[in-house]
C-alpha cells in the first residue's frame, strides 16, 4: 500500500469529486496519467474494460469539474467506461475488487454507490434514462443537470434515436458524443479543424457570452438583434457543414473537439451548462490512450482477462462456431451470418474474412438484426444470428412476431448461455431458455462439446423452422468429454449419460439421476463424487437438446429406473418456464414417473448477484453441496 501511496500521490488525493474540483488545474494532467497507470495495472490483474477507459479519462475528469454529483445525474452508456468515475467518488480503496464476487462493479451500479445513479450493462439505454431524469427535474423544479456519455458504438443502437426525437429544447441536459471509431458528423478539411478549435478556445465563449451580454441589455433591439445573430450563425454553419442533425432535431450542438484535452472539455461543459438548454456536445478521443499495447490494437484491450487466467484447450466455442459455420458457408452459399457490433466476441472473423459478402455487421441494434434475418430467410437464404444471451433478451418480440410466427428457419448461435461471473447479473444468460421455450416450433441446443456444437449446427441447418444453439463463454472440458463421450463420436445431437464411465451396469443400480444441460454439469459430477463416497450411486443426463420437450423426453425413458427414486433437474437458468419445468412436466405423463421424487435446481427468483467473494454457483444455491443436500432431502 506505501508503495502504490508513493507511486500514485495525486491519485490517492482524490476521494470524492470535491477533492478534484480543488486540484489545481496544472495537476490535472499529472493526475490524469497516474490514473492511466493506475487502471493498466488493476485491469490487468482483474482483468475487465481497459481500452474504453483509458480513453474516458480527461472527458470523467472534466465532467467531475464542472457538474456536482451526485446532486447533478451522471449516466454512462454501457458502463464499461465508467472506471475513472469510479475512482473519483470514493471507491480507489476498493478497487482491488473490481469484478470479484462481493466487490465493484464493473458497470455503474445504483446499490454500490450514490454516484451511479443509474445502472447500466447495456448499450445504448443511457439517454432514455437521462431524459427520464431531467423530466423529472423539471417536473419536480429541480435545476440539477443530467449528463449523458455515449460512445459512438451506442450511437448505432435504435434507442438512441428514439430517444433524440423526444428530447425538448429547454432541459438541463448535457448529451456528450464520445467518438473513438467512426465519424457522426461532417467535418472535412482545414478550415473546419480551424473553426472547431476556434469554438472549443476561451476567447471564443469569452467574446460570445460578453457579446450576448451587452447586446441583450439594448432596450427595444437588443434582443431581436441576439437572436438575428444567432440565426445568421446557424446559417453561415449549414453553409460550412451542411445540416446538423442535432441542431434540426433543436438541440445545441458544440464539437468536435478533442476530448482527451481536460481543459477544452471543461470549456465545452461548462458553456453547455450556461446555456441551459438540451446540449450536444462532440469529442473525439483515442481509445486505450497513454498504453500503447492498447493504442495499437484497442479492440484486443477491449475486454481483458485476469491475471493468471489459464485458458480451456483449444478453440473457444465461439471461435469454433465461427470455424464451423465458415466451412459450412463454403459448402452451401445460401448461409450468411449477421452481428450487432459483435464480430469478434461473436466468433465470426473468420466468417467475416472468408464471406464478407454473406456477411452483415448491424451495430448495436439487436431488433433489426432478427428482423433482417427473418427477411433473409424468407427470401431464401439461410441467416445466422450469432449474439450473446443477454443481447437477445432485446429482440423478443422480433423473434416472435417476424420469426416464428412465420415458421422462418432463423438460426440463433445464442453466446455465453448461463452465468457470467466476471460481467455480474447484466450479463448472466439465463433467462433465454424460459423465454424461447414459449414460443411454438422453437427448437433448442444445448452443446457442451465441440462435437455437439457442429452437430447441432448441422442440424439447426437442415430445418424448416427457427433453431436456437446456446453454449457457455469457454472451452470443451476434458474431463466432460471423457465422462460422457469416451471414444464414441455420435453423429447426431442427443442425451449422453455418464453410466458407462461411471460403471453402472443399468438404469435400476442408481439411486438417484440429475438430468442438466451446459457448464453446470461440472457442479454434477462434483456431487456425484461427493455423494459417491456416502456410498450413493447417481446417474447423470447430460442433455445436447432440450426443446422439443416431448422428443427429448422420449429420449429419456430408458435411462430412468422403474424403481422409486429422485431426479433432479439441475440448469443455470431460472426456474419458471425453463428446463426443468417444461422437460418434468412432458416427463409426467408417462407412467415411469408415477413413483419419483422430482427436484428442479434454478436460479429461482435470482439475478445472481454475489454479495460476497464466493464461486457463483455457491450465490445460486447450484453447488455441488446445495446439489447433494437436496437429493439427501428428497430421500426422506
Amino acid at each position: 500500500m506505501d508503495d502504490k501511496k508513493e507511486r500514485y500521490p495525486r491519485l490517492n488525493q482524490i476521494n470524492s469529486p470535491e477533492d478534484l474540483k480543488a486540484l489545481p488545474a496544472e495537476e490535472l494532467a499529472p493526475l490524469a496519467q497516474e490514473i492511466r497507470e493506475f487502471l493498466v495495472e488493476r485491469v490487468l490483474e482483474n482483468g475487465g474494460h481497459l481500452a474504453s477507459n483509458l480513453g474516458a479519462v480527461e472527458l470523467s475528469l472534466a465532467i467531475h469539474r464542472v457538474f456536482s454529483s451526485p446532486r447533478d445525474h451522471i449516466i454512462f452508456d454501457v458502463g464499461h467506461q465508467a472506471y475513472v468515475h469510479k475512482l473519483i467518488t470514493g471507491r480507489r480503496e476498493r478497487f482491488s475488487t473490481l469484478r470479484q464476487g462481493g466487490g465493484i462493479s464493473g458497470f455503474p451500479k445504483r446499490s454500490e454507490s450514490e454516484h451511479d445513479c443509474f445502472g447500466t450493462g447495456h448499450s445504448s439505454t443511457s439517454l432514455s434514462a437521462a431524459l427520464g431524469f431531467a423530466e423529472a427535474d423539471r417536473i419536480n423544479g429541480s435545476d440539477a443537470y443530467t449528463v449523458c456519455v455515449l460512445g459512438d458504438g451506442a450511437y448505432t443502437g435504435g434507442m438512441i434515436h428514439e430517444a433524440l426525437n423526444n428530447c425538448r429544447r429547454r432541459l438541463r441536459l448535457i448529451i456528450i458524443i464520445n467518438e473513438n471509431e467512426m465519424s457522426i458528423s461532417k467535418n472535412i478539411g482545414r478550415f473546419a479543424k480551424t473553426l472547431s478549435r476556434l469554438r472549443s478556445s476561451k476567447g471564443y465563449f469569452r467574446t460570445k457570452n460578453a457579446t450576448t451580454s451587452i447586446l441583450g441589455h439594448i432596450p427595444l433591439i437588443g434582443k431581436p438583434t441576439v437572436k438575428l445573430l444567432r440565426r445568421f450563425k446557424m446559417g453561415v454553419k449549414s453553409a460550412l457543414y451542411g445540416s446538423n442533425y442535432f441542431e434540426n432535431l433543436g438541440l445545441y450542438y458544440l464539437g468536435p473537439v478533442d476530448g482527451n484535452d481536460e481543459a477544452a472539455v471543461e470549456r465545452l461543459l461548462k458553456e453547455a451548462k450556461e446555456s441551459r438548454l438540451s446540449c450536444v456536445i462532440h469529442l473525439k478521443t483515442q481509445k486505450g490512450k497513454g498504453y500503447a499495447p492498447a493504442e495499437e490494437t484497442p479492440d484486443r484491450f477491449h475486454g481483458v482477462s485476469p491475471k493468471g487466467c489459464q485458458p480451456g484447450e483449444g478453440t473457444s466455442f465461439s471461435d469454433e462456431m465461427g470455424e464451423i459455420l465458415t466451412a459450412m458457408a463454403a459448402e452451401d452459399e445460401k448461409i450468411c451470418a449477421i452481428t450487432a457490433a459483435m464480430t469478434g466476441g461473436t466468433g465470426l472473423t473468420a466468417f467475416r474474412n472468408a464471406h464478407p459478402l454473406r456477411f452483415f455487421d448491424v451495430g448495436i441494434a439487436e431488433e433489426h438484426a432478427v428482423t433482417f434475418a427473418a427477411g433473409l430467410a424468407a427470401n431464401g437464404c439461410r441467416p445466422v444470428v450469432a449474439v450473446y444471451s443477454t443481447f437477445l433478451q432485446r429482440s423478443y418480440d422480433n423473434i416472435i412476431h417476424d420469426v416464428a410466427l412465420q415458421e422462418l428457419p432463423v438460426i440463433f448461435c445464442v453466446d455465453r448461455a448461463g452465468l457470467n461471473p466476471a460481467d455480474g447479473a447484466t450479463h448472466h444468460g439465463i433467462f433465454d431458455v424460459a423465454f424461447l421455450s414459449q414460443i411454438p416450433t422453437m427448437r433448442i441446443y444445448t452443446p457442451l462439446t465441440r462435437l455437439a456444437l457442429k452437430n447441432a449446427m448441422e442440424d439447426a441447418a437442415k430445418a424448416s423452422v427457427p433453431c436456437a444453439i446456446r453454449y457457455p463463454n469457454g472451452y470443451e472440458d476434458p474431463a466432460v468429454v471423457q465422462a460422457f463421450y469416451g471414444d464414441k463420436t455420435p453423429s447426431r445431437v442427443g442425451v449422453r449419460s455418464n453410466f458407462t464411465h461411471a460403471n453402472i451396469a443399468s438404469a435400476e443400480q442408481i439411486d438417484s439421476l440429475i438430468i442438466t444441460d451446459g457448464r453446470i454439469v461440472k457442479e454434477a459430477m462434483r456431487a456425484c463424487e461427493i455423494l459417491r463416497e456416502k456410498g450413493h450411486t447417481v446417474g447423470i443426463l447430460l442433455l445436447e437438446q432440450i426443446k422439443p420437450y416431448g422428443a427429448i423426453a422420449e429420449q429419456i425413458l430408458p435411462f430412468l429406473p422403474q424403481k422409486a427414486c429422485p431426479i433432479v433437474f439441475l440448469e443455470e437458468e431460472i426456474k419458471a418456464g425453463g428446463m426443468g419445468m417444461m422437460l418434468s412436466e412432458a416427463l409426467s405423463a408417462h407412467e415411469i414417473m408415477k413413483n419419483k421424487t422430482t427436484v428442479i435446481m434454478a436460479t429461482d427468483d435470482n439475478f445472481g448477484v454475489r454479495m460476497k467473494n464466493e464461486p457463483i454457483y455457491r450465490t445460486v444455491g447450484l453447488d455441488a453441496e446445495s446439489i447433494v443436500e437436496r437429493i439427501f432431502h428428497a430421500q426422506k
